[in-house]
């Protein structure tokens, strides 16, 4: 038996955002091979502060009263402040503090730039937070400690109050800072596509980008509605529990790998996407909704985006009556019955079979399901 091409590339037919700044390339490759097609839009942008003075003072003070324990965040920072202390001519003397102290890494990534700079770890949590760093920074009786932290990206004041509540001296290593886009505009579409369903899955890859996406979605008006959307439309991956609490606060499905890494993440993908594949006997023909993409008989159909919005509309609760108002709902730009009309009929030209879709005179459309799919969904019903 021959296997389509379509079936051999599992994410074929599904359309997935991404949101990563950082790595952008090696996870849309890993998309691509599996036929998914991908709508990218960078949620951060990393500004380095190789330069600033606060990050000067701060590590020629770590040169001068060199710390117990040095927490690191992330592979990148930390790089950059390698960096920074090269272009400051003071490398061999920080190297030397470092080997000195106590390193505590948030994670491999972390935990393998600490290695290439020739340091060893002394501790990483297994679930990679800074949480779990805390917790066990505080059960040590950390009082009178010198602490260092490499931040990531942002402020973190739940970490540094709680040590310093318990005696401890902590000093805030900014490397970067983590901010919005640089141009919004494709997440903006990004958010857009989300909510009119034109988007599949969204991908995060950290906190950032979740926290971004949300608040330019707020900046339109469309907060609300995206997250409607990944509660009930679009397939929600984050990389790891960090990157999805904010979601998970506001109730959002989130789907999470077994490891936090890329290679997982798309795996995840692989298995659940193909899932929420629709297969329907319509009017003595095979229909298939996977994705954004249709199947008629086995054969692709290029249907647009506002006709195939309403086609998954339809197929929720294949055989019902939807009226017009609730079909004008799911349209990218909205509308009024006329829209829904101009949507129907080249929904119809599209599949090549006016009778796919049926008119209900003064109620509205349906799909035309066989006989004998209605029998058997009316049957697991009652069941």
């Amino acid at each position: 038996m021959t296997t389509t091409p379509r079936r051999e590339r599992v994410l074929s037919g599904f359309v997935v955002g991404t949101t990563t700044a950082r790595r952008a390339e090696e996870l849309e490759a890993m998309l691509l091979r599996r036929g998914a097609e991908i709508r990218h839009a960078p949620a951060t942008s990393i500004l380095p502060l190789t330069e600033a003075g606060e990050l000067f003072e701060r590590t020629r003070s770590l040169l001068e009263d060199p710390p117990d324990t040095v927490v690191v965040t992330t592979g990148i920072g930390f790089r950059g402040w390698l960096e920074a202390a090269e272009w400051w001519g003071t490398t061999t003397e920080l190297s030397a503090r470092l080997a000195s102290a106590r390193i505590l890494t948030r994670g491999p990534k972390a935990t393998g730039a600490v290695r290439a700079a020739g340091l060893v770890e002394s501790w990483s949590p297994g679930t990679e937070s800074t949480s779990e760093i805390l917790a066990h920074l505080l059960e040590e009786s950390p009082r009178g400690r010198r602490v260092a932290v490499q931040r990531h990206g942002r402020p973190m004041p739940e970490f540094t109050t709680r040590l310093r509540a318990a005696g401890v001296e902590v000093i805030e290593l900014p490397v970067y800072r983590c901010c919005g886009p640089r141009d919004p505009v494709p997440l903006s579409r990004l958010v857009e596509s989300a909510v009119t369903r034109q988007l599949d899955s969204v991908v995060f890859t950290s906190a950032p980008a979740v926290v971004n996406t949300l608040e330019l979605a707020e900046s339109t008006g469309r907060r609300k509605a995206l997250i409607e959307a990944l509660c009930h439309h679009v397939l929600t991956a984050c990389v790891g529990p960090v990157c999805a609490a904010p979601l998970e606060e506001l109730g959002v499905p989130v789907v999470l790998p077994e490891r936090p890494r890329l290679g997982a993440l798309v795996r995840s993908l692989d298995e659940i996407l193909p899932r929420r594949t629709r297969s329907l006997r319509v009017n003595g023909r095979h229909l298939e909704l996977r994705g954004g993409r249709v199947w008629l008989g086995g054969e692709p159909r290029h249907v647009p985006p506002g006709s195939t919005a309403l086609l998954h509309k339809l197929a929720e609760v294949p055989g019902r009556v939807f009226s017009r108002e609730e079909l004008a709902e799911v349209l990218p730009n909205g509308g009024r019955a006329h829209a829904v009309e101009m949507a129907v009929g080249r929904l119809r030209t599209a599949l090549d079979d006016e009778r796919i879709v049926q008119t209900v005179v003064k109620r509205g459309y349906r799909l035309a399901l066989d006989e004998t799919e209605m029998r058997h969904r009316h049957e697991s019903r009652r069941s």
